[in-house]
């Protein structure tokens, strides 16, 4: 059952796939956002922000690397949304293929999408500037982070892509968290924020994801960050992958 499993997915991962690689635009657009915000805030807001770090563009990357994702998985959503509607869902329930790998092709496709982009926005940061004292093992640390947050956003993304009336509210879903990093300690410390702000920023995941990305890149403690971020995303994938996967039994029923 598991080899059976695996093949599935795998070639409905390279169908997924060479849709990409027809339309690279997908993946450019994704990339353009967060370079514009890394660019805007580096060369326009970055001489007004006090971080206490000698260089803007080191405190914002982890930040701009979580906006590249969010921006990433509206194209999931939409994939999903447009797989549905086409009819392809039932087509593939009349082959004896693993139902689950259908979802996993989509998932694993916004992981090597994602990490293409996230890939493309590092090295804008280099080209900027941007400079790390990590070894190879805080680097894979930081790729090991990205990539479990990508995974959970990923599966919170199938969930709208199933049940979205259209291709626009597929994607929207997005927008709150392309919008959340604004309020965490992503783009400026915590300690400016007025009391209610500063509380719900020190509190929400991005905030655990971000200094734990930054504590990496500068090879300094990471203290509890890491596992107040490792058990959002932990938290987060198993909740969402538990919906999407009850939403999907439910419309090939």
């Amino acid at each position: 059952m598991t080899r059976h499993f695996l093949g599935d997915t795998a070639v409905l991962l390279g169908r997924s796939l060479r849709h990409i690689s027809r339309s690279p635009d997908t993946i450019i657009t994704t990339a353009i956002i967060p370079i514009a915000m890394l660019l805007l805030f580096v060369y326009v807001f970055g001489g007004a922000i006090q971080t206490g770090s000698d260089r803007y563009v080191n405190y914002l990357l982890p930040g701009i690397l979580l906006v590249t994702v969010a921006s990433g998985i509206s194209y999931t959503a939409y994939r999903l949304f447009l797989d549905m509607k086409s009819g392809i869902f039932e087509r593939f329930q009349s082959m004896p293929i693993a139902r689950s790998s259908v979802l996993w092709a989509h998932v694993l496709t916004s992981l090597v999408a994602n990490l293409i982009s996230l890939v493309v926005v590092v090295l804008v940061a280099l080209v900027i500037g941007f400079r790390s004292g990590a070894g190879a093992l805080g680097w894979f640390a930081v790729a090991g982070v990205m990539m479990l947050f990508t995974l959970a956003l990923t599966w919170l993304a199938v969930i709208p892509g199933l049940t979205a009336k259209s291709g626009d509210g597929a994607s929207a879903f997005s927008y709150p968290l392309i919008f959340l990093p604004f309020i965490s300690s992503a783009f400026v410390p915590t300690q400016s924020m007025p009391g209610p702000v500063r509380a719900f920023a020190e509190h929400q995941p991005v905030t655990a994801i971000v200094n734990t990305i930054r504590g990496l890149f500068a090879e300094q403690q990471v203290g509890g960050d890491i596992w107040v971020a490792l058990a959002w995303c932990f938290g987060l994938l198993v909740v969402a992958y538990g919906i999407a996967m009850a939403i999907y039994h439910r419309k090939i029923s």
